[in-house]
């Protein structure tokens, strides 16, 4: 099945790219390279050296946003903003920013920010754990415990650290796979939307 695209702004790429996921949540990078293709509009253009791979992915963390819950005490108060937090090395540049750029969680304000240290991380609500931080996991999730945060990230023995979701990239395609008992234990509830065609995993058969 081909896609055609006509226009690739962030906007019309994040609504095309999640009506994909709604169908084919394991949308392999060769879609992505598709939508990547077209011309990019101005927001876009500054992140044209970000790999489709992580095109990809940034459209995941946004639509996870949209498609899990977070109990209210997660958030300082009612006009607080949902924030998509990213700890070490950032690799996808400005392109999640322009891709979430207006966008709302709710009645929330939907932010990106960046963390160098644990010190500085507060206030988040999806957070993707960089490689660079791999040696760095076991404090990370040590700190968060107890915490509404869902933890997203992409390296081999992610889950098995204690992370909830991991991009698997398998015969060219990303795949999820979701470490349930960790988002229980986050007080977090994931859309059937998301788990049905996602892979349930638990620490011990990751």
């Amino acid at each position: 099945m081909a896609f055609l695209i006509s226009s690739s702004s962030p906007r019309r790429l994040q609504r095309i790219l999640r009506g994909v996921l709604l169908g084919w949540l394991c949308l392999g990078v060769w879609l992505a390279s598709l939508c990547a293709e077209a011309g990019p509009a101005p927001e876009a253009a500054r992140a044209r050296e970000i790999s489709t791979e992580y095109q990809v992915k940034a459209v995941f963390l946004f639509d996870f946003a949209q498609f899990a819950e977070w109990p209210e005490a997660a958030f300082a108060g009612p006009d607080a903003p949902f924030v998509i937090g990213i700890i070490g090395e950032d690799p996808f540049g400005k392109y999640l920013d322009a891709l979430v750029k207006g966008e709302r969680v709710g009645h929330r304000p939907l932010l990106v920010r960046r963390f160098r240290s644990l010190e500085d991380m507060h206030g988040c609500h999806i957070l993707f754990l960089s490689r660079s931080k791999a040696n760095e996991f076991a404090d990370i999730f040590a700190a968060l415990a107890g915490q509404s945060v869902l933890t997203i990230g992409d390296t081999d023995d992610f889950n098995r650290a204690g992370g909830i979701v991991r991009f698997a990239t398998e015969s060219g395609k990303i795949r999820l796979k979701i470490n349930l008992d960790a988002a229980k234990a986050a007080h977090l509830t994931i859309s059937s939307k998301i788990l049905r065609p996602s892979t349930l995993v638990t620490v011990d058969k990751e």
